[in-house]
């Protein structure tokens, strides 16, 4: 099977660019619900379950849990895929991480628990939809939930919580902080991203090019 054009041969450079755009401003989003999580001390997502869990036995930054996380689930993948491992979903995770980190530097001791963790829902779930519909490094996460609905026929949001329900048991042996907090985020994120890419490919006119249909081409964007 020939191997896909790189983006930037495929695309116009305004598509490239808008793309890389709504990348970027995908990455910040979650990563600013992720804070949030964290922040609100009720529980956080699974991903930062496992990562903080991590953090608090080996002197890491969460940046770097992230990449280390993302390069398990990115080698999971292709295995299951018979494909060569990809680069940008490795990128993304370190990117959150990282910023993850330095949203932490700042006061957020004027939002309290309650009204973090009510914020933090829907940044993390438009901050989602927003990378995945980018199709430019698409989180390693999602990378494995594309595949399981290409090859098992669940709804997104199912092969999404079951990926993270994973990544929450690990993080939860750890020591990861589970709370009201990780319910939300597995119920409500979750829940919220296709109906989140929804409304972005009807008021926005964005196109979904990270979950456009259920073929392997799909997960290819991620390259």
């Amino acid at each position: 099977m020939p191997r896909p054009p790189a983006l930037a041969n495929a695309l116009p450079p305004r598509d490239v660019a808008a793309r890389l755009g709504i990348y970027l401003a995908g990455c910040i989003v979650f990563a600013m619900g992720a804070t949030l999580f964290i922040h609100s001390d009720l529980g956080t997502d699974p991903l930062d379950v496992l990562a903080l869990g991590l953090k608090s036995h080996i002197p890491i930054t969460i940046g770097i849990a992230h990449a280390g996380i993302a390069a398990v689930c990115i080698a999971i993948w292709s295995v299951w895929n018979r494909r060569r491992p990809v680069i940008a979903p490795f990128i993304t995770f370190f990117l959150c991480g990282s910023l993850i980190d330095l949203l932490l530097l700042s006061d957020l001791s004027w939002i309290g628990g309650s009204a973090s963790l009510a914020a933090a829902v829907p940044l993390c779930a438009y901050g989602s939809a927003l990378i995945i519909m980018s199709g430019i490094g698409i989180r390693a996460m999602d990378l494995l939930a594309i595949s399981m609905t290409q090859r098992w026929r669940w709804p997104f949001w199912a092969a999404k919580a079951g990926t993270e329900a994973v990544l929450l048991a690990f993080g939860y042996v750890l020591g990861g902080p589970v709370g009201v907090g990780t319910l939300c985020f597995l119920v409500f994120v979750d829940g919220l991203i296709q109906p989140f890419m929804a409304l972005n490919r009807r008021a926005l006119r964005l196109r979904n090019h990270g979950l456009a249909d259920v073929r392997p081409q799909a997960a290819r964007a991620s390259v």
